[in-house]
């Protein structure tokens, strides 16, 4: 084979790709809302435990700004 047919041979073997949404109509209405829903579930879970974290490193931001500038006060 020619090397520079090689690339368009690749090219079409993937040009004939199935989409997500032709793959998800094989299953079944339940069980496709079903996962939809634990996905929904669990970003919103990890985006509460990073909301979380953001919130204890701005408290600690606060308190080490605050304490610092009574003590810089406090000396000055």
């Amino acid at each position: 084979m020619p090397t520079r047919l090689r690339g368009a041979v690749l090219l079409a073997l993937f040009a004939k790709t199935t989409t997500m949404l032709d793959s998800l109509a094989d299953y079944p209405r339940w069980f496709v809302v079903a996962c939809g829903t634990i996905v929904a579930a669990l970003l919103i879970w990890v985006g509460m435990k990073l909301l979380k974290l953001a919130l204890w490193l701005l408290l600690a931001v606060v308190l080490v700004i605050g304490l610092g500038t009574a003590a810089w006060l406090l000396v000055k």
